[in-house]
Formats: C-alpha cells, structure tokens, sequence
C-alpha cells in the first residue's frame, strides 16, 4: 500500500474581521500530494540541487521558499535582483514543477458570504477549508487504496493549538490519517 503526504498552506487570514475589505474577503487552503518515496526519490533532491545551484544556500541554514520572500527579494533571495539568477531560478522552478507527479487541491471560502450567512452556528473559516481540504485527500486516498499523513504548515501558538484540537476529527473517522505540524 502506498504511502502519500499532503502539505497544507493557506493564503490570505481567517479573520472574519477583515471580510469587507475586497483584499482580505477570500481565504484559501491548497494541498499537494506526493508518495512519499517521490519524495524521498525526486523532489528533495531536485529541490535541493535547484537551490543549491541558485542560491548557494548555508549548509546550517536550510533555505525555505517563502512565496513573500522570493517576491520581495528579502534574506537569500536578494540574488534574485540579478536579472540572470532570476531567470535561471524561475526556469529551473517551472521546469521540475512541470515534471513532478503530483496532485493539487485547494479550497477556497469567501468570508464575506460565510459570515453574513452563518449568523450563529458560524464554522472557523480556516477549519472549515481544512476540514473540506482533508475530505478530499481521504476520497483520493480511498480511490487509489493508499495511507496518507498531512503535514501542516505552523501558524502559531494560539492558531497551532486551535489547528491541533480540531485535527483530533480526522484521526478518529479517519484512521489511516495522522497529523504531523511542522514549524517554521
């Protein structure tokens, strides 16, 4: 039976708070999923070498891609300036994400309808995109008789702690799936 490993990221912020702003209204939660000898196999080393042969990173200091960071060129990125690294990093990017097998799910929730729709018995918008989210990778898991874990990219302490009590869901209807937090 193969193993699978779904990574969870979230653009945009749960607050509800912020819903009227047309910037902040959306929130969206996207996995991918990857076998787990892939993983091992192709990706951390493709991934390495890309980094490795761009950004020469620090051999005590994993480099992580930061979308914002590559964005604004902060820390390691600040290579990207050059308009030759840039290029070169962009095309390499592209081209192994090109090749990769893997899948995308993503969900997204428009705060502004959730909240004026859901008057009292209103769902957290993140734990309802990551509950919609899970749904969908155990239906994948089932439909190719797979085992999965997900790993969640850290939020935070208060977010973590709110994350991790409603996880507990999933472990208990899903027992093929365990939870793993990674920090940042």
């Amino acid at each position: 039976m193969t193993l699978y490993r779904i990574y969870i990221d979230e653009v945009g912020n749960h607050d509800l708070k912020s819903a009227d702003d047309p910037n902040e209204r959306f929130l969206s939660l996207t996995g991918t999923i990857f076998s787990s000898d892939y993983i091992k196999s192709v990706v951390i080393t493709e991934l390495d070498a890309l980094k490795n042969d761009v950004f020469d990173p620090d051999p005590d200091e994993p480099l992580i891609l930061h979308r914002r960071d590559i964005l604004k060129k902060r820390g390691p990125f600040k290579k990207l300036y050059n308009g030759e690294v840039r290029d070169k990093f962009d095309s390499g990017i592209l081209d192994i994400l090109g090749r990769w097998e893997y899948r995308v799910v993503t969900v997204v929730i428009d705060k502004l309808s959730h909240r004026d729709q859901y008057q009292v018995w209103r769902h957290h918008p993140y734990h309802y995109c990551l509950q919609v989210l899970l749904e969908r990778y155990i239906l994948f898991l089932h439909s190719v008789g797979g085992r999965g874990d997900a790993m969640v990219e850290s939020r935070g302490g208060k977010e973590d702690r709110q994350l991790k009590s409603s996880i507990h869901v999933y472990i208990i209807t899903a027992t093929n799936i365990s939870v793993i937090k990674r920090s940042k």
